[in-house]
């Protein structure tokens, strides 16, 4: 078995805590663990006298069940919680990928599930998103890329990079070629809530029996340390999930599976997510003003969901090698394009506090003018 190195995982896990200014990251400003409580009325002396035993593996009944109600028909043994979303489209890779297999994926993406298929053997045909139609797939490609014999389809919907959200008719076509076809279809769901307007995107679960939605507590609800995130699918595939995750890190950590439990109570979800988009309809605009004030640098698609703008630039030098010389000149971190395999491209993130977010882009428009 080759391994496949995450080239954008290695490139912030690297950086992101070593710069001044960091506009790598999708999600938003997290929250402290007084504000978490704050939202959620709690009072600091439930996590004081949490005991610091081995948790439930799978996650407590609690929190299974208040995950299962965001997802209509669901109990909570459909419910198996990870540490973050990325463990739970680890463990759905390696049970339902094997050497030779066809898998489709939508791209650009979140690079795991493509690394993690390169690195089980699977044959991977796209499904590119297509900028001139406005980040949406060609039905055509659909058509061809899930094919018989294809065992897995990976969505992810908002989608990162771009911040789209995929149209009803793309979806529909993708969930029925995968049911056809007798795949599973993976469906990453982790910036659902994230989105600028108050329409949630409305999830695949239950729109066909192979079926596996992935989602957490990181992008959306401002909580990426809390580590915990989930997969909901039939319980039968959840027990081999399980199975896997033995091998992995076990369970979520005891405080963790408290506060996440916390914070998707039904009040405290409600005002979780409304600061989340508090936060974007804030600093949307300053990015977007930015962008518009570069003049022909950059063009761009306003982002449905998440604290992210996939923007391609003029300047005829690679995205990485950009990257490099905004880190190392100008001390702030972006995404480059080509670690999701397209070049001439900036991931920006708009998530930080606004200030924050006005001085890295001042910093960012200082490199490209030396690029003229």
């Amino acid at each position: 078995m080759s391994f496949e190195p995450f080239a954008m995982e290695r490139w912030q896990s690297t950086w992101e805590n070593r710069v001044r200014y960091n506009i790598s990251e999708s999600g938003v400003h997290p929250l402290s663990v007084a504000e978490l409580l704050a939202l959620a009325d709690a009072e600091p002396a439930i996590l004081a006298e949490s005991r610091l035993g081995y948790p439930q593996s799978n996650g407590t009944e609690p929190l299974r069940a208040a995950i299962a109600a965001l997802y209509p028909g669901a109990t909570p043994e459909n419910v198996l919680v990870t540490n973050g979303s990325a463990e739970a489209n680890f463990c759905a890779c390696w049970r339902l990928v094997q050497p030779g297999d066809r898998v489709a994926i939508v791209l650009p993406t979140y690079m795991q599930t493509w690394g993690l298929a390169k690195t089980f053997g699977a044959r991977i045909v796209p499904i590119w998103l297509r900028e001139e139609l406005a980040w949406q797939p060609d039905p055509a490609e659909i058509d061809v890329a899930i094919a018989a014999g294809t065992k897995l389809v990976v969505v992810t919907n908002p989608n990162n990079p771009t911040g789209v959200v995929l149209a009803e008719e793309a979806i529909a076509r993708i969930v029925r070629r995968a049911s056809e076809a007798g795949a599973w279809l993976l469906s990453d769901e982790v910036y659902q809530g994230a989105e600028r307007e108050a329409v949630v995107t409305p999830s695949l679960w239950g729109r066909a029996q192979r079926i596996l939605v992935t989602n957490g507590l990181s992008k959306a609800y401002g909580l990426p340390g809390l580590r915990i995130g989930w997969c909901v699918a039939p319980p039968p595939l959840v027990a081999d999930l399980w199975a896997r995750k033995d091998y992995t890190t076990i369970g979520p950590s005891v405080i963790s599976d408290r506060l996440a439990t916390l914070a998707l109570g039904a009040g405290v979800r409600a005002r979780i997510l409304a600061r989340t988009r508090g936060i974007l309809r804030a600093n949307w605009p300053v990015l977007e003003r930015w962008l518009r004030e570069a003049g022909d640098q950059f063009t761009f698609r306003a982002p449905d969901a998440g604290a992210i703008c996939y923007a391609r630039y003029r300047a005829g030098v690679n995205s990485s090698a950009l990257a490099e010389r905004l880190r190392l000149g100008h001390d702030v971190l972006i995404v480059p394009g080509d670690q999701f395999g397209m070049d001439h491209f900036i991931r920006f993130g708009f998530g930080p506090e606004k200030p924050e977010l006005e001085a890295a882009l001042a910093r960012v428009a200082t490199a490209l003018r030396s690029l003229d």
